[in-house]
């Protein structure tokens, strides 16, 4: 932001910071503590060049042409300063030198200065994101898809052109325009008019500006008028101006002209004579005014006690007869130690530009929405209506999300200009992730194959889960869409589950599944009757000890029992009707008990099987009881042992 808007934005920036100039440097210091920078600059470098490479010197030299957004001499000389001074500077230089490279485009080199200085503002009460060690931050704004189309404006002219504000079907803005006077007055820092209220004309489809016009000739007087807000009838505004009244500039007790916010009525087709609020003052700067849409509340900006940053922004409430409520701060969540300025307001919404916050380089425009309590942390909007130069006092019609912003960035017509925006519709996309685990211990299973399936069957993306049961695809997902996720592994059961995305943007959509073995596959009902179903297990004539290969038919019974943990089972041992009654009754008792021994012993809890009871050859399936002469193959199909299950979860 160069020279033209010094007392809108250097202003506050250099309040609080100037040093006490040194006899040695006095003629460049005066100029400097004036806010000349150009002229200041020039002598710093003819005293570097003339061996002196204090810091004193260095410092004034980089802020010379930092608070002139000069950002390549800037980041020179600052890069000089670090390589001398590194270990005793403050961290407002850090922030500086990040700003400045960001400025030429060094992100490289800016990230490496916030990595060095994110352990020192551990213990420092200087606390911005521009100087938090975030590469990945970083990183995703500066690959951040783009949202806006924006357009330069015609009425834009080589000096500055600023502020746009919209009042009824016009827009008014602040420029150093001067053709409708006859005796130009320039300011000293580069040679400009002063700023004034201008009106323009908008198109019909509110992207550009035509039949430029003075808005006022009562309330631009020879210093600087800047940035208007207007209440929604129109008849009552809000403006930026310096401290001038009975022709004569105020100044504090050092000699610095702060900036004021004066109001003005509409009447009879005139505006009347400012009039400032009630909480301005000589010592500090009040400014850069934003109603909210109702008019109940005025936003603006400020140094005044309580500041957290360079400028902040605050905000007072209107009553009904004019008055102001105690001016509030907004707060860290909106300020910074560095600079907040040009906030703009919405029913949903706050706008500002800060250099605090994580950005491009010089101010970026951030918006902030208006959540339960209060203002929820600020997203920075992205290029291309950011830029590495400074971009700010952003207005936009959030129906039509058409609006304007103002920028020094490099392509422009002059200092400051104009722009329009149209803002894209931002794309509702989202991705999906999840795991598998094994339901019979919840433990995860590796390669798994998993599909993700639209909702019309096709097949969008095929992996496998990693050793943590996890997996994930890089589909980029519609929003309010269905999907299905389907998983398949040798020796297990396929599974699918159905999901529907949010219209919530960038959302990881979670999807967890389990996966079970094919034992239980031998879970049937027979008569009514849930079992679990395997081959007859063995025993040795006369005996009830498990052999092993009743062993190998038992494990199934256990494999099944861990799927599913919470299973109880019953166990019922039967014999045929060969052999007394007594003698199969003893027998096949034995070997129930026998059978569920061994279940337990392979690691099931034994209240897990309610009872394991002998019936000899009480419950045949057959005809074949005693006295009735059956084949070997007839008197087999009583000899079984059956595993009924008594609760499944």
């Amino acid at each position: 932001m160069k020279a033209i808007k010094t007392n809108i934005v250097v202003l506050f920036l250099l309040l609080g910071s100037m040093m006490h100039a040194q006899l040695q440097y006095n003629d460049a210091d005066i100029n400097f503590d004036n806010l000349l920078y150009v002229k200041a600059a020039k002598q710093y470098e003819s005293i570097v060049q003339k061996g002196d490479d204090s810091q004193h010197v260095l410092q004034r030299l980089g802020d010379a042409y930092f608070f002139n957004t000069d950002m390549e001499n800037a980041a020179k000389w600052y890069g000089v300063l670090f390589s001398k001074y590194e270990n005793i500077l403050s961290p407002e230089y850090a922030f500086r030198y990040v700003h400045a490279l960001k400025g030429v485009g060094n992100y490289k080199l800016a990230k490496a200065i916030m990595k060095i200085y994110t352990q020192k503002l551990d213990t420092s009460d200087f606390t911005v994101d521009q100087l938090k060690n975030n590469d990945k931050a970083l990183d995703e704004l500066l690959n951040r898809q783009p949202q806006f189309y924006i357009s330069n404006l015609a009425i834009n002219t080589p000096v500055a052109d600023f502020g746009p504000m919209y009042y009824k079907d016009k827009i008014v803005f602040s420029s150093s325009r001067d053709s409708l006077k006859y005796e130009t007055r320039v300011y000293e820092w580069n040679k400009q008019p002063y700023l004034d209220f201008f009106m323009a004309d908008t198109n019909d489809l509110g992207s550009d500006l035509a039949e430029v016009v003075q808005f006022s000739e009562i309330l631009n007087t020879r210093y600087h008028e800047a940035v208007a807000t207007f209440i929604p009838e129109g008849n009552v505004m809000y403006f930026t101006r310096n401290n001038y009244a009975n022709k004569t500039l105020g100044r504090d007790g050092e000699g610095t002209n702060h900036l004021k916010m004066y109001t003005s009525q509409l009447q009879g087709g005139e505006w009347t004579a400012a009039i400032e609020v009630s909480f301005n003052s000589d010592a500090y700067s009040v400014g850069q005014p934003a109603l909210s849409p109702d008019g109940r509340f005025l936003f603006f900006v400020s140094d005044m006690p309580g500041s957290i940053g360079g400028t902040d922004i605050f905000m007072v409430e209107i009553h009904k007869d004019g008055s102001f409520s105690e001016p509030r701060n907004l707060g860290p969540t909106i300020n910074t130690s560095g600079r907040e300025m040009f906030p703009y307001v919405t029913e949903e919404k706050l706008y500002f530009a800060s250099d605090g916050h994580l950005g491009f380089g010089g101010l970026d425009v951030f918006e902030s929405e208006l959540g339960r309590n209060g203002f929820e942390t600020p997203n920075n909007l992205g290029k291309p209506l950011n830029s590495n130069r400074d971009d700010f006092a952003y207005i936009v019609n959030e129906a039509s999300q058409r609006g304007y912003f103002s920028s020094n960035r490099e392509g422009g017509k002059g200092d400051d200009d104009i722009y329009s925006f149209q803002r894209l519709e931002e794309a509702c996309e989202q991705t999906v992730k999840g795991s598998v685990i094994r339901k019979a211990n919840a433990q995860p299973i590796v390669n798994v194959i998993v599909e993700l399936v639209s909702a019309d069957g096709a097949i969008l993306g095929k992996t496998s889960t990693d050793p943590y049961g996890a997996f994930s695809f890089e589909n980029i997902l519609e929003c309010e869409v269905a999907y299905e996720i389907r998983i398949a592994k040798q020796g297990f059961l396929s599974n699918a589950a159905g999901f529907n995305t949010t219209n919530e943007k960038d959302f990881v959509n979670t999807v967890p599944l389990e996966i079970t073995k094919e034992l239980n596959k031998l879970i049937v009902r027979e008569n009514g009757v849930l079992k679990i179903k395997i081959d007859n297990i063995y025993f040795d004539l006369n005996k009830a000890d498990i052999r092993s290969d009743a062993a190998q038919e038992l494990n199934k019974i256990v494999e099944v029992m861990k799927e599913y943990p919470k299973m109880v089972i019953k166990i019922e041992a039967h014999t045929d009707s060969r052999g007394s009654d007594r003698y199969n009754e003893t027998l096949s008792d034995k070997r129930a008990k026998a059978t569920g021994s061994y279940i337990i012993s392979q690691g099931i809890e034994t209240n897990r099987i309610e009872s394991a009871i002998g019936y000899g050859e009480k419950v045949l399936l057959n005809q074949c009881s005693n006295g009735v002469k059956c084949t070997n193959e007839e008197h087999d199909v009583n000899r079984r042992s059956e595993f009924i299950i008594v609760r499944l979860q």
